[in-house]
């Protein structure tokens, strides 16, 4: 059986160490992902300080968190229609360039407004390479392999936002700008992707009236906005703990940027090493039924941080929220690619980061009112009876989908 990998092997590609660095390069694009809000979220608090003049300056740190978010919704999708059209190598170059550029600019930004403003062109340059790392594990990998692979790639990013995490915790101990300078690192991937990355989806080889535009002609299917309003909930409800459990810790009493670190960390561990196994748990359930147990993970484990009265509470909490996290991540991917066609991948891609990162920027927007009006513990709670429906929901389906299928 053909993958999509057998379609195109160039000469370098089948020696082994050349597929081992493709390999280690899409897992190391992938981590930047986490890298872009990760860094900075333990120096959140201390930002909020520094700017404390500003108007309104609680919401708008928080935004300075997710409003990357928001560009990435906006623009993931155009970022698939061009890595369709012309090619991921080239779409993920230029996006690296400007993620290490808008990352620093935080390290000189002199208000609110121009370190929003970097961080909106951070948006922009991580939709780029969300979209080619999920299209380019799309176009090498299939069946079985994906799920490993996704697992795996879900893994590295969890394994990332620990280092990314207690990095920043500790960088803002010195000074709440100097995390943004671990952005830099993104310039050292434009060798790799040049060494390693060569387009297995060639959009020459496609037949001309394939080449649609954004949506014409689509494939809109309710399987796939199944998969896109999961995520947009995930992301919704998950972002809670990077945007506000920082401040509900505060108000238990802990006010070191390396505990919120911890705190946030134990979230990215668990999520690292359940995404490990992920294709273990796949072979064994279906697709709906990983979302409902990924779900009860994360209703579980914000209802504990809902109850929690201490840091020492928090740790057990942060670990559930990331078990179902670690689950859900590399479901949506693969769930998604299974879906999409050799012609749409990439905007199928686009579209899966642009629902992910739509559900971020929302979160704060969302919990914030809530949480002045009703206090952090409340708002985790109304998150974790949220995803227990969605829970339900999926475990009825996965219920509809065992019965249909031949004994």
């Amino acid at each position: 059986m053909r993958t999509p990998v057998d379609d195109f092997q160039p000469g370098f590609a089948g020696r082994r160490s050349s597929v081992a660095g493709r390999n280690v390069t899409i897992l190391f694009l992938s981590a930047l992902t986490i890298m872009a809000g990760a860094t900075i979220s333990p120096a959140l608090p201390a930002i909020e300080a520094y700017f404390a003049d500003t108007p309104e300056a609680a919401i708008l740190t928080r935004l300075v968190l997710t409003v990357p978010a928001l560009f990435i919704a906006f623009c993931a999708p155009f970022a698939g229609l061009l890595a369709d059209r012309y090619g991921r190598r080239k779409v993920a170059i230029v996006a690296i360039l400007l993620y290490g550029v808008a990352g620093v600019s935080g390290v000189f930004a002199d208000s609110l407004f121009t370190l929003l403003a970097g961080r909106a062109l951070l948006g922009v340059a991580v939709a780029g390479v969300m979209t080619v790392a999920t299209a380019l594990v799309g176009d090498y990998f299939s069946g079985p392999a994906r799920d490993r692979f996704m697992g795996q790639q879900a893994a590295f990013i969890g394994i990332g936002g620990i280092f990314f995490l207690t990095g920043g915790g500790l960088l803002a101990e010195f000074n709440w700008r100097a995390p943004f300078l671990v952005y830099a690192v993104a310039f050292a991937l434009v060798p790799a992707i040049l060494a390693f990355i060569t387009d297995v989806h060639r959009p020459e080889a496609l037949p001309k009236q394939e080449d649609r535009g954004l949506i014409s002609g689509f494939f809109l299917t309710i399987p796939l906005a199944a998969v896109l309003l999961a995520s947009v909930l995930n992301s919704l409800t998950f972002y809670l703990m990077p945007t506000q459990l920082p401040f509900h810790l505060k108000a238990l009493g802990t006010n070191s940027p390396v505990l919120v670190g911890v705190a946030i960390g134990a979230c990215t561990l668990a999520s690292a090493l359940f995404s490990f196994f992920y294709g273990h748990v796949r072979r064994r359930l279906d697709v709906s039924a990983v979302f409902a147990l990924g779900f009860g993970f994360l209703a579980g484990g914000l209802a504990l941080v809902a109850a929690a009265g201490s840091f020492a509470a928090i740790l057990p909490a942060s670990f559930l929220v990331g078990s179902g996290l670690g689950l859900i991540m590399p479901n949506l991917g693969s769930a998604a690619m299974a879906i999409a066609g050799e012609d749409n991948r990439g905007r199928v891609a686009g579209l899966l980061t642009a629902s992910i990162f739509l559900g971020q920027f929302v979160s704060p927007l969302v919990s914030q009112p809530i949480a002045e009006r009703t206090g952090y513990a409340a708002v985790f709670g109304l998150g974790a009876a949220t995803l227990l429906m969605a829970a339900l929901v999926a475990l009825g389906l996965a219920g509809l989908r065992s019965r249909r299928q031949p004994a």
